[in-house]
């Protein structure tokens, strides 16, 4: 089936809805929105639609979600009932998993939960943040805003991650590219050089010696050091699932030399205008600060926010609780002070968030300007080491130098 933008206005409401629908043809979609109680406006193909990711993995990405949660958003703003809106969104939905996801929901909907309850049984593909939004905009009365404000929080966290990533896609590649040029080396040329030497019945340099030897034993016992690599990589991930080693990842994570700040600011950005999201539904302030804390993906920084929370609780200003705390940036809770004389905490906590997204794609562009050279410098000196460690031996031995 192809896939079609259209908007179209609701006969009960007389609002225009700007969706996707699903069918054969144009002529079938504007029938199908015909039968929902719309007036198609206008419909058109829509091509390329759908995650890549999804189609071939069959898993949930944030693009799915992204799409789901606006048009689960229109159709509600649009004055349909929850259930009807579910159900037509399910159908415009091309993951076959997420499909199966909304039509759980709708069966748990129909038979009486709310919505939040319904979301809140698939953990997996709705987190906490999703919860309670949805649970402010059902007791609040403005689910589709609410709908709406997680659609864009997700969209903002996506594309977050995406920057952090493409900063630490590139070293990886030079990283690469070196191991590359350090193997070609001593499989193909090294061994050459050693029979040179063999031939005229010379002693081999120190270090070109040392290649020599490197090269032997890879090329004899390379089975080895992939089982030892692969033991290496299988425990260093079981460490990483122990308290201990969340715990040292965490902290390498904001105290690594380069990418420390990089990611201090990117924990700081997401506990802002994720509290910035949750206060402005109607979520309470301890609320937000527990839900905020289990989504920041930092155990050293959610540690700080439960231990602020607490004072909370024991009456403190949010900015007196989060003062102390040696993990969250300074900045934080002098601009929540200022939220809090002015009544606006909401609003602040948006403007600090906006500050340290600003901050953090400053920071990746430092960041990929001044490592480029760097790692040019490195590749440099490694091949040029070892094209020195191979041909110097040669100049040798063509000058007649004994060495």
């Amino acid at each position: 089936m192809k896939k079609f933008t259209y908007e179209a206005r609701d006969q009960a409401s007389n609002k225009i809805v700007k969706s996707t629908i699903q069918a054969d043809s144009e002529t079938a979609a504007a029938r199908l929105l015909i039968d929902q109680g719309f007036v198609p406006l206008e419909v058109k193909e829509q091509i390329g639609d759908g995650s890549f990711m999804s189609r071939v993995t069959g898993r949930i990405t944030t693009k799915d979600r992204v799409m789901f949660t606006r048009q689960l958003a229109t159709l509600i703003g649009a004055g349909l009932p929850l259930a009807q809106s579910l159900h037509t969104v399910m159908g415009q939905t091309q993951n076959k998993q997420l499909q199966s996801v909304v039509q759980e929901i709708v069966t748990s909907v129909e038979g009486g939960k709310t919505l939040s309850e319904s979301f809140a049984a698939h953990p997996k593909v709705f987190n906490e943040v999703f919860i309670s939004l949805i649970s402010a905009g059902e007791l609040s009365g403005t689910l589709d805003d609410s709908l709406q404000r997680i659609a864009a929080q997700q969209e903002k966290d996506a594309a977050t991650a995406s920057k952090i990533k493409g900063a630490l896609t590139y070293p990886l590649i030079v990283l690469v590219v070196i191991f590359g040029v350090m193997a070609f080396m001593l499989f193909t040329v090294v061994p050459q050089v050693e029979k040179l030497y063999d031939d005229l019945g010379k002693p081999l340099p120190f270090l070109t010696q040392i290649m020599v030897s490197s090269a032997n034993f890879l090329t004899q016992f390379w089975w080895l050091a992939i089982i030892i690599i692969a033991i290496g990589i299988y425990f260093l991930r079981q460490y990483l699932q122990t308290e201990n080693g969340i715990k040292f990842k965490d902290t390498f994570k904001i105290k690594v030399p380069l990418f420390g700040k990089m990611f201090q600011k990117l924990y700081m950005a997401r506990f802002a205008r994720t509290g910035q999201t949750l206060l402005s539904t109607g979520v309470s302030m301890l609320d937000m600060l527990n839900v905020t804390s289990r989504s920041i993906n930092n155990t050293l920084i959610e540690e700080s926010i439960n231990r602020a929370a607490e004072k909370v609780q024991g009456g403190k200003a949010l900015s007196a609780a989060l003062e102390p705390e040696e993990n969250i940036d300074k900045l934080v809770p002098q601009m929540i002070k200022i939220g809090e004389q002015s009544g606006r905490i909401d609003e602040m906590m948006g403007k600090v968030a906006q500050v340290y997204e600003d901050e953090l794609d400053e920071e990746i562009r430092t960041i990929s300007t001044a490592i480029e050279p760097v790692l040019m410098v490195i590749l440099a000196v490694v091949a040029g080491g070892m094209v020195g460690a191979i041909l110097f031996p040669i100049y040798s031995l063509v000058n007649g130098i004994n060495i």
